[in-house]
């Protein structure tokens, strides 16, 4: 059989790279970026449903390795009232707790798994065209080349080009209503004390949450709801963001006054995409369904499509295999967007906050069945 293309070589596409060849196939990965295709800057956290995906294709242990464990989740008032800790999902296993880690540094991890299993990587292929028929795809790239394959997986992002080619109408990204900034602050040790947990504040302005690293480097973010800036200005993002954190008694304002590294982004997110596939043709990952980052499972996500692509692949045949896929994987991914954006478009509200819930991602026995290699996908 020829080899399944992988579009994209991120999270999603690099994860689909390793499950695909756990299932038997052939898989290539071209990645449009000259070397790698990931963003730097930026952390994740990795949730439990994403490392038991990883676990599924045996990469679970050196994810865990390059991160560091998150085991229970605190919530702060604004008044730094703390409302209470709870127990995260996956807690009790070290290969299946929350991992913090930079984006960069999840990407590295996959990528030596994906060439210690000997699966070729291209890069510098910008896709630019598909030509499909009853036996396979063919892909045509931007420097004029062209690869041939049974089934074409995009995981080539937000901004997809597979997405526009398969559906010229497909919704574009939209902007869900919050700036992200994240940043990096050593040495400075947030109070109460921070033991394996992430600490998450609804502040007066804006969601702040804070993890510490075992070194004493405090990762954080910020998620401040308005308009989108019109342009990225390259003006220092510290003193606009700390003044809106400033009047709250909580760490959020130091943490950015100190930090050594601070970015941010626009949150997008993907109203349903009506067409996720054709018979040779599938889109994966934030490709097919982008969530702003509020509920924090956008790698998560993409590695349980791999997963599940993968048994899908391996009990029938490529289009109905597809077909199943999108059975399986579009009513969560729909839930995870409509949470998703629901949390985004909440006001801050610094007081009276509930009670923080278990983190029960990933827990629920279906789920749990689902990321088991070695269980059967639910019939329709």
């Amino acid at each position: 059989m020829e080899p399944v293309l992988i579009i994209g070589g991120g999270v999603g596409g690099l994860g689909a790279a390793l499950a695909l060849t756990k299932a038997g196939y052939d898989a290539a990965v071209y990645e449009a970026h000259p070397r790698t295709g990931e963003d730097i800057g930026a952390f994740l956290t990795l949730a439990s449903n994403g490392m038991r995906a990883l676990a599924a294709v045996d990469a679970a242990e050196p994810v865990a390795a390059a991160g560091f464990e998150l085991t229970e989740l605190a919530a702060l008032d604004a008044d730094g009232t703390e409302r209470g800790v709870v127990p995260l999902s996956g807690h009790a296993d070290p290969l299946t707790r929350f991992r913090c880690l930079r984006r960069a540094e999840l990407c590295e991890v996959l990528r030596a798994e994906v060439a210690r299993r000997g699966i070729a990587v291209h890069h510098g292929k910008r896709l630019t065209g598909l030509a499909e028929d009853a036996d396979g795809v063919t892909a045509v790239f931007a420097d004029g080349t062209t690869a041939r394959g049974a089934l074409l997986v995009a995981a080539d992002g937000l901004n997809s080009a597979a997405r526009t080619l398969l559906d010229a109408g497909a919704p574009p990204p939209r902007y869900a209503g919050q700036r992200v900034y994240y940043g990096y602050t050593p040495g400075l040790r947030p109070r109460p004390a921070n033991g394996p947990r992430i600490t998450m504040i609804a502040g007066s302005a804006a969601a702040f949450g804070f993890a510490v690293s075992p070194a004493g480097d405090t990762y954080w973010f910020a998620r401040v709801s308005g308009d989108a800036p019109a342009a990225d200005t390259g003006e220092p993002l510290a003193p606009i963001l700390e003044p809106l954190l400033r009047p709250d008694a909580t760490p959020a304002a130091d943490l950015v006054a100190a930090a050594t590294s601070l970015m941010a982004t626009n949150a997008y997110d993907l109203p349903e995409v009506p067409r996720w596939r054709t018979a040779r043709t599938l889109l994966l990952g934030d490709a097919a369904h982008a969530a702003s980052p509020a509920t924090g499972q956008g790698a998560s996500m993409a590695l349980e499509d791999a997963i599940v692509l993968a048994k899908s692949l391996r009990a029938e045949p490529i289009p109905t295999a597809l077909a199943t896929y999108e059975r399986i994987r579009r009513p969560r991914v729909t839930h995870n967007i409509t949470t998703s954006a629901r949390l985004t478009s909440a006001k801050p509200t610094p007081h009276h906050q509930p009670r923080p819930r278990p983190n029960f991602r990933g827990e629920d026995p279906a789920v749990l069945a689902l990321l088991n290699w070695h269980t059967e996908l639910p019939p329709s």
